[in-house]
């Protein structure tokens, strides 16, 4: 329709250059990038520059969800480290941000030129704009391809085979020929029912569908009422004064008086400001903490879930792993929910990148219910499998596609029409890993290894159990733990044997240990207090808490484990120093503290499954088991310093906070996650959200950037979900690391302390009332009166009462003795 428009609004409906690109940025992309909206952008400062690196990061954890991906390759091929961002607040290219996409627009929107003065001036070229109207139809402006047409040919569906053609005709001497018709009986009509073909059959398992998101274009016009536009304005002009006026003010007596009566107020408001930020924002900060005037947001939201119907079918997941340098990546072990069913032991790597198709498959001789990736070289995975052996795994072939968007994968020219063949080229497509080391059965523990974690750097174990200096400042030892009351040390370093090539397909980093790989070292649990036998489950050692904490450097090149041999330890020096304990917890349910047997406490009521330090305090360890958690100290040996009451449900797994000393969460067997915030309430938990159906195997915490954190839950239908953790529950307070030393785990080692005072004095109270009553029991009984004895004992009191009674009466007046003549 046509429309009468200034010269001005023509402008604005152009089309964009071509270096720069309009888009909408949603909420949750200003919120990670700073550049929200009237706080962050306005009007009068619209620009706000991003820098390269974290777009390419957001690009490849958010995907196809990023609001960059249309101009994916732009940003991977610009220049400079910072893009310039600019809000549109006028909409003048119909967005309300759009992205300069070369160093020249750049530097021209930062750094406009000065605009010539014409003979006219700017008000001149206003009005002019003004007045002048003209009529101009709307042009519709030219397709811009921004690369999505390889995808459209991709998935357009194109002909393999010519075209059947088929002809139907009929006699030219049957046209026009009269017809007669007769009535037949009902049981001569044949019928021809519909039947599923058994020879035949076609389940469609995927579909790709394509919709426009506009409908056709066209041009058309109609016959309005066309009023007169009329422009309206207000012109403003400010005051001015002279220079005469401004000197007879400055030199007035009333301008003086008032600096003098302002003066001290200025200087105590100049003061005021040198202690205090007056721009911080009170109510905003109150809210943000306490929640005061707004709903605070205490709910883990779904981020991302990872299943496969291939290999995770009629599994359950028993442990997490995160990758500890390469963000995104995350690894699972499966187990099979039927026991001596055959089918492959594999531990799955997935990727934030691509949720549908595993990166990576390690393969093992058996279910594996316990495995860590490498301190020092995040490419050596071990893992402790069902079968009692220790096992380890070199992904370092495969990091590079690890790295990538797409790992391992290329997209094909030729688009895939078959379900089935699509399906079997995805698989072939995912590499298997095979194990490069196993350890021997009959040297391996006689149950399944249910816990593995790898000594620190600093130090390492002899074959005597002497901790001493690390010979190469690498993690080279392992300590398992299986029910089969005894936990080993292994050494990955070679014993001087000839390296041999490894028969497989698996890297040759480890083949020195072969299939005859024993452990350095093997501790049996004794039983303290005869208390029977106990079957260790879980594991817990001191230094092992700041190993994440910790910035590594980066091997290069990896070191070759089988040309170091294994140091007999005489001529490292002893580290005496260095704390030898560790909590074990056990399948009765009882956590004990063990280098040699000290304490045991029978807390649980049922197999301890989880007992992890926390990541701020290393020796306050979170023990979960049966009904029932505690939070122990270590040194502390009168028992837990903090024991809930029993649950309703039963917890399967627990974990500590990475970024809040008093947050912890665990997870139960009804596929719930309850978050507790000990410095809010103590006596129950803060939060509980439902996850899934099924009972929760495992839950591990992760941080990917200061504003994500991410909280991975494994349930038995062999389904990993992601949750986001609320910023409520993942921002550390000033006063929270202290509070949570002295204002609770202090005054809970301190009420430990009182209780077991009170019980050692009620126990010595209750045996001296025990003696007493003994001893009352052991006397004779008294020889019973006779009735003449008692008879002469109530005279005596009678007598002493009438006496009493004389008294008393005289003393009232009552009574008068009468004296005698």
């Amino acid at each position: 329709m046509p429309a009468k428009k200034s010269k001005r609004a023509a402008k604005q409906k152009e089309a964009h250059p071509p270096d720069i690109f309009p888009m909408v940025v949603t909420s949750a992309t200003q919120e990670m990038f700073g550049c929200r909206i009237d706080e962050d952008v306005t009007s009068q400062n619209p620009y706000k520059l991003l820098k390269k690196e974290d777009i390419v990061q957001d690009m490849m954890m958010r995907a196809a969800v990023s609001d960059f991906s249309p101009i994916k390759q732009i940003i991977l091929n610009y220049p400079e480290d910072e893009l310039l961002l600019v809000l549109d607040w006028k909409f003048t290219y119909g967005c309300s941000f759009y992205l300069v996409l070369t160093p020249e627009a750049r530097d021209r929107i930062l750094k406009p030129p000065e605009p010539e003065a014409g003979e006219g001036g700017a008000e001149e070229d206003e009005e002019a704009d003004a007045d002048e109207f003209v009529v101009r139809s709307p042009v519709p402006q030219p397709w811009v391809c921004q690369g999505s047409d390889k995808e459209i040919a991709n998935e357009s569906v194109q002909d393999t085979r010519n075209k059947l053609k088929f002809r139907v005709f009929r006699n030219r001497r049957e046209f026009g020929a009269p017809v007669s018709f007769s009535d037949r009986k009902v049981s001569d009509t044949i019928e021809c029912p519909s039947y599923k073909d058994p020879t035949f059959s076609l389940q469609r398992m995927e579909r790709d569908c394509a919709v426009e998101a506009i409908s056709q274009t066209r041009e058309s016009s109609t016959q309005v009422d066309w009023k007169s536009p009329k422009n309206m304005w207000v012109q403003y002009e400010p005051q001015e004064m002279d220079e005469e006026e401004k000197e007879k003010i400055l030199q007035s007596v009333e301008l003086k008086e008032f600096i003098n009566l302002v003066v001290p107020r200025f200087q105590l408001a100049l003061q005021q400001n040198e202690i205090m930020d007056v721009f911080f924002d009170d109510w905003k900060a109150l809210g943000d903490e306490s929640g005061f005037g707004r709903k605070v947001d205490t709910q883990l939201k779904q981020y991302q879930s990872f299943t496969d119907l291939t290999y995770t079918k009629d599994k359950a997941i028993r442990t997490i792993t995160w990758h500890p340098k390469i963000n995104g990546v995350v690894a699972v072990a499966m187990a099979e929910r039927a026991p001596f069913k055959p089918s492959p032991s594999l531990i799955i790597v997935w990727s934030f990148a691509d949720s549908l198709n595993p990166q990576l498959l390690l393969r093992s001789p058996g279910d594996v219910f316990a495995f860590e990736f490498c301190p020092t070289d995040s490419n050596i995975i071990i893992g402790g499998c069902m079968n009692g052996q220790v096992v380890l795994w070199d992904i370092s072939a495969h990091v590079e596609s690890l790295q990538g968007t797409r790992p391992g994968h290329g997209k094909s020219n030729v688009p895939h029409t078959d379900a089935f063949d699509f399906e079997a080229k995805r698989k072939s497509e995912i590499p298997v890993v095979r194990y490069c080391a196993a350890s021997a059965i009959d040297s391996g523990h006689r149950a399944p290894v249910t816990d593995v974690q790898w000594l620190p750097e600093t130090f390492e174990v002899t074959k005597m159990g002497i901790p001493v200096k690390s010979s190469n400042d690498l993690c080279v030892q392992v300590v398992t733990c299986a029910p089969d009351s005894c936990v080993m040390f292994w050494d990955i370093r070679g014993s001087g044997e000839k390296l041999h090539e490894n028969p497989f397909d698996a890297p040759n980093a480890f083949s020195h240990l072969g299939l005859s790989w024993k452990p350095l070292l093997k501790v049996n649990l004794p039983k303290p207090d005869n208390h029977g036998e106990f079957n260790p489950l879980k594991l817990s050692l001191e230094e092992n808490t700041l190993d994440t904490q910790k910035e590594r450097a980066v091997l290069k090149p990896p070191p070759v484990y089988g040309k170091f041999g294994v140091p007999t330890g005489k001529n490292l020096p002893a580290m005496d120093g260095l704390n030898t304990k560790f909590y074990v917890g056990t399948k009765v349910g009882s956590p004990f503290w063990i280098a040699k047997p000290t304490k045991c406490c029978m807390v649980h009521d049922g197999m301890v499954n989880t007992a992890r330090r926390s990541p701020f305090f290393k020796d306050t360890i979170l023990s979960v088991g049966g009904s029932i958690f505690a939070i122990w100290k270590e040194g502390i040996m009168d028992g837990p310093i903090m024991q809930s009451s029993r649950s309703q449900e039963r917890y399967t797994t627990g974990c500590w906070s990475l970024s809040r000393p008093a947050v912890f969460f665990l997870g139960r067997d009804d596929g719930n996650i309850e978050v507790w915030d000990l410095l809010e309430k103590s006596h129950e938990p803060s939060h509980i959200q439902s996850i899934t159906p099924d009972q929760i195997t495992c839950i591990r915490p992760w941080i990917a950037s200061p504003k994500q954190h991410f909280l991975s839950a494994s349930d038995e239908l062999g389904t990993l979900h992601v949750l986001e953790i609320p910023r409520i529950l993942r921002i550390l307070g000033a006063t929270e690391l202290q509070s949570m030393k002295v204002k609770f785990f202090d005054k809970m080692v301190d009420k430990l302390a009182y209780f077991e005072k009170r019980k050692g004095s009620r126990a010595m109270e209750k045996q001296q009332m025990e003696a007493e009553q003994l001893k009352r029991d052991k006397e004779p009984s008294n020889q019973e009166k006779s009735m003449m004895q008692i008879e002469v004992d109530m005279l005596k009191d009678f007598e002493a009462y009438k006496t009493v009674e004389k008294d008393i009466l005289k003393t009232m007046g009552l009574l008068i003795e009468e004296t005698p003549e």
